[in-house]
């Protein structure tokens, strides 16, 4: 039997027990786990996959759990209303994880915001692993013109588990998106989530990927921009012990006078892992595109490494695009100049990374999220630097 066989008929047995939906959505569920039955996992044999290495998961044996969300803030609407839109950006062709998700579609929660409405309150959903399971969770956000909105996706749990998260965002024509993910899970469990987001013509997106727990950790990010379209896509991932974590992002321009803007930080200690690879295109109709993306890592220990990957696609000759990474260690001026002002050298140390993070903080607009994640970061640099 084959590897890709042994995992099909593994989470076989899990497929045929899902309880019966419309005819629309079980047909949705049978292409995509005969999509995955193809496909299995990935490999490191796979260019985009090349750096992590997904065997214990392939490996593992969980039991099917109820990705049951929280939502405060918002009405969700039942699986019926997600007929137009469900699979639609996040595709499973490609992907065994999202054909994965795709075919236990079964709590699906569907957020619509109506045409001009503005929502004040933050939108919140909260999915909590529970140990010994695997959780597909799946969040559809549409989003109509000139409609405002806040998102705020939250992930935690105890113990060994996986969660396999895709979430779809359709923006309509001038709408604002702030989008926040806060990545919390247990460091026994395994996280890899699929964010897709199609953006109308002149709205406003704007993303904050905060990666903090898990032992193995996959992220994609992929947004399509269309005409006048500003997307700002930033990510902080820090990482200890063996920690893995795998940011994947594309940045997808289509139509003219697109603006993106993209920061990925990261913070790496012990013998942790982290992949960065950001991708721009710009398609041959995207003239007067404007784009940015860096990546930037602060690496703790000699033992921990960063793979880091920019990369540009471009088919259009009238454009202004950069990309840039780096990777570095505290500076020492910095460190000396602190220690001679009085404060030992772990408390520097712990202050000049998190001063390092903080760029990324100070751009939540969520006064309660950010105050949460400034405490959470302080204690974690404090109490790990004490080790």
């Amino acid at each position: 039997m084959t590897a890709v066989a042994e995992q099909t008929s593994a989470w076989l047995a899990e497929f045929t027990g899902l309880a019966a939906v419309a005819p629309w959505a079980q047909e949705l569920r049978e292409a995509a786990f005969e999509r995955f039955a193809k496909l299995g996992f990935p490999t490191t044999h796979d260019e985009e996959w090349r750096f992590t290495n997904v065997a214990p998961i392939a490996r593992a044996s969980f039991k099917r759990g109820l990705a049951a969300g929280q939502v405060t803030g918002a009405q969700a609407s039942a699986l019926e209303e997600a007929r137009q839109h469900l699979g639609r950006l996040a595709a499973f062709d490609q992907n065994g994880f999202v054909a994965l998700n795709t075919a236990f579609l079964e709590n699906v929660i569907v957020i619509r915001i109506p045409h001009g409405a503005v929502i004040q309150e933050p939108i919140q959903i909260t999915y909590n692993g529970v140990a010994g399971h695997a959780t597909h969770p799946r969040l559809l956000i549409v989003v109509g013109a000139d409609a405002h909105c806040t998102i705020v996706e939250s992930y935690t749990g105890a113990g060994n588990y996986f969660t396999n998260a895709v979430t779809e965002i359709v923006a309509g024509d001038r709408a604002v998106v702030d989008h926040y993910k806060i990545q919390r899970e247990s460091l026994e469990a395994f996280h890899v989530a699929t964010l897709a987001a199609q953006l109308g013509r002149s709205a406003n997106f704007v993303s904050h990927s905060i990666s903090l727990g898990g032992a193995l950790v996959r992220n994609d990010v992929n947004v399509v921009l269309s005409e006048g379209t500003e997307a700002t896509i930033n990510g902080l991932y820090i990482v200890n012990g063996t920690q893995h974590i795998d940011n994947h992002t594309s940045i997808d321009h289509v139509k003219p006078h697109g603006t993106s803007h993209e920061l990925y930080k990261g913070i790496l200690d012990d013998q942790a892992r982290a992949v960065f690879n950001g991708r721009i295109i710009v398609r041959q109709d995207a003239q007067k595109t404007d784009s940015k993306q860096t990546n930037k890592n602060l690496v703790l220990s000699d033992d921990a490494a960063i793979d880091t990957k920019p990369e540009l696609q471009i088919w259009a000759d009238d454009v202004r695009c950069t990309h840039g990474a780096t990777i570095g260690q505290l500076d020492a001026e910095s460190l000396f100049y602190l220690q001679s002002r009085g404060i030992g050298k772990q408390q520097a140390r712990s202050l000049l990374t998190y001063a390092f993070a903080q760029d990324i903080v100070d751009r939540i607009k969520i006064p309660a999220l950010k105050d949460s994640l400034e405490r959470i970061l302080f204690e974690k640099f404090h109490e790990h630097r004490q080790k």
